[in-house]
């Protein structure tokens, strides 16, 4: 089982995106049979092993045993990684292209430089999967704390000084055979669960409130 995988195609994305689905793949991090997952998650053996066939077909699920019982063959399943990662390929000519409209400054752009990430992160691991081959990357995780704006406006310029010059040094356009690598830097606040349960709120808010303009409108377009 693999850590991490990444959904390409369309229809896997939208087969992993179903709640029952969903369900059935984080029960399967431990291999089960539909007998087995039906019971873990209530639901009928026959439903169980519907949504099982289309996880399979899509590549999300697979066989790890069969076991005899009886006059009965039990098919036993797993999931084929841990956590799943949904491409930005799927969702073909809408997905984010950072080149469009690049900003430094812009946290829509930092997702689109992210989303580009997962998409040719995940093309990669693809080829490689097929090749049987490793695919060589380099990742950096940090995480500093800034006293001030200022601070954290001036640790942002010095990082851009110093990877233009790494990349200026390093850089060979004519080099015969060299292979051209992306390099992508950001920098975000970490997101606290306050901050998610304020936003969650005032989204519901601005919801209901959008339901209720609705409501009057219908109710001055149709008068009693």
């Amino acid at each position: 089982m693999l850590d991490v995988a990444v959904i390409e195609e369309p229809a896997a994305a939208e087969a992993s995106l179903d709640p029952i689905r969903s369900r059935i793949l984080a029960a399967l991090a431990e291999p089960g049979s539909a007998a087995m997952l039906a019971s873990r998650l209530g639901l009928p053996r026959q439903k169980v092993n519907y949504h099982l066939k289309k996880l399979e077909r899509h590549g999300l699920v697979e066989l790890a045993e069969e076991r005899r019982k009886g006059n009965v063959t039990e098919r036993v399943y797993r999931a084929t990684a841990a956590s799943y990662v949904i491409s930005p390929s799927a969702l073909a000519v809408v997905s984010p292209d950072p080149s469009r409209s690049p900003d430094q400054l812009s946290a829509r752009w930092l997702l689109a430089l992210g989303a580009r990430l997962v998409q040719e992160v995940g093309s990669l691991l693809t080829g490689a999967s097929r090749a049987r081959r490793r695919v060589a990357t380099f990742g950096i995780d940090a995480e500093v704390r800034f006293a001030s704006a200022a601070d954290r406006t001036a640790f942002a310029g010095e990082l851009a000084q110093t990877v233009a010059a790494l990349v200026g040094r390093y850089h060979d356009e004519f080099a015969p055979g060299g292979r051209s690598h992306r390099v992508v830097v950001g920098l975000h606040q970490i997101p606290t669960a306050e901050s998610a349960a304020t936003e969650s709120r005032a989204a519901l808010r601005q919801g209901t409130a959008g339901t209720r303009e609705k409501e009057s409108e219908a109710g001055q377009e149709n008068p009693r």
